[in-house]
Parts: structure tokens; sequence; C-alpha cells
């Protein structure tokens, strides 16, 4: 059958790392977008590979040119999984539009981008996914998170509408909304073990989640040939979205 291939961008730490070994190690070959361009490491005996791709989300030409090259690079392009993404936060009231026109390119455009460069190609390989790394913030109100939380609102109701637009084509369309999940940006905060333990207390399964089991469930789903999952968004949060 030949390898198949998923671009994915910011997997150069956190979760878009996490995507890429996994889907290494589930016989892929990764197009590892971020802006240094690093990739992680992958066990010895992995089936798949990690392509490091220097790319900045922000940037159509240059991506336009890399998805370009890398689905080229394969026997079968796969998809594409929009992980790149910013996190800013401000008190509304004093939030500098120009940073909210940032955080919603960087998170939202640069995702609506990709996504049109893919779809040509995953139609013309007879289908494929393209996936979207959003939030559960995108449900809630949460002080001092109006452009994050807008940006992943705003990219679940893309998700909807390339669902219904792209379906006919074989292209599945999933948005996947993690709650909170331990990676570098929160290490330093969860390494004091009273913010740990606080954190746990407001989520019903008493613990953080972590990029390994987020990234085998973003694999599981999008390697299941089911393209009767579109539009949806798949909530992993331990289920304090809709904790009363």
């Amino acid at each position: 059958m030949g390898t198949s291939g998923v671009f994915i961008t910011g997997t150069s730490s956190g979760i878009g790392a996490a995507l890429a070994v996994h889907f290494a190690q589930a016989g892929y070959r990764v197009g590892g977008a971020s802006r240094r361009g690093t990739v992680p490491d992958l066990p010895a005996d992995a089936p798949g590979e990690i392509v490091g791709i220097p790319l900045d989300v922000a940037d159509p030409a240059r991506a336009a040119v890399a998805i370009k090259d890398f689905a080229a690079s394969c026997d079968r392009f796969a998809g594409v999984i929009n992980n790149a993404g910013i996190h800013l936060t401000a008190p509304s009231a004093e939030l500098d539009l120009d940073e909210l026109r940032h955080v919603l390119e960087v998170n939202l455009v640069s995702a609506v981008a990709l996504a049109q460069l893919a779809f040509p190609l995953l139609k013309e390989a007879g289908g494929g996914f393209i996936a979207n790394m959003g939030s559960f913030y995108a449900d809630l109100g949460v002080p001092r998170n109006l452009a994050y939380s807008a940006s992943k609102a705003a990219l679940a109701s893309v998700t909807r509408t390339l669902g219904v637009e792209w379906g006919k084509h074989g292209v599945s369309v999933v948005n996947f909304a993690p709650g909170y999940i331990e990676t570098a940006f929160n290490a330093e905060y969860l390494q004091d073990d009273d913010n740990r333990a606080a954190m746990a207390k407001q989520i019903p399964v008493r613990r953080v989640g972590n990029v390994d089991e987020l990234a085998r469930l973003v694999v599981n789903v999008l390697t299941a040939d089911c393209s009767f999952l579109t539009g949806a968004t798949i909530t992993i949060d331990g289920g304090q979205g809709i904790r009363l």
C-alpha cells in the first residue's frame, strides 16, 4: 500500500510533538512543521518517520510550498492536523486589537489556509482528514482569554462548515478540544504540588491530562477509516467542561 503521510503543525514540543511521534509509531511519514523545524526523538523501532519542516504557519506562500512538497514525497497523502497556536492572556477591556488579530491569524486563519491547501490534494487522493486542535475554552467564559477562546470557538465553527461542504468528497474534518493538558507551557505552574492539586480538584477525573493519551486518541480516531465522522468536536477534558 505504500507509506501514508500526515502533515502536522507545531510539532517542536508539547501536543504537536506527541502527535508526530504517535503517528510515526503507527507507520506514517510525518511532516513535522514548526518555526524551528526541529523534530522529537523517535524510538529506533518506529515503523514511520518524522521529517522536520521549518514553517511559520502565518506565511501562506511558504505553507503552500511546504504542504505540496510534502504530499508529493508520500505514496499517499492522508491528511493535515492544525495544531500550531499561541495563547495570549489579558483583561478584555485592555486587550490590544493588534494582538487579537495576531492570535486569530495564527490560531484560525492559518488553519483555514492549510485546510484550503490540503483539500484539493485530499480530494485527488480519494479522501482523507483535516483535524483541528481546538480547546474546551471555546464553550466557556474564561476571564482574560478573549482572544484565545474566540479563536478556538471560531475553529470549531470552521470544522462544522468544512465538514458539511467537503464530506461528499471523502474529506473528514474533525476538531479536538482538549482541557488542561500538561505541557512545557504549564510545567512550571504544575511543579508546585498545591497548584497541581487545585487544578486537579476542578476536574472530575481528579488529574490533569497528558500529551500521550491525547495523541493516542487523535491517532485512533483519524486512522479509524470512518468518514461518517465529520464536522464534529471531540472534547477531552476529564469532564471539566460539563461539570456543574
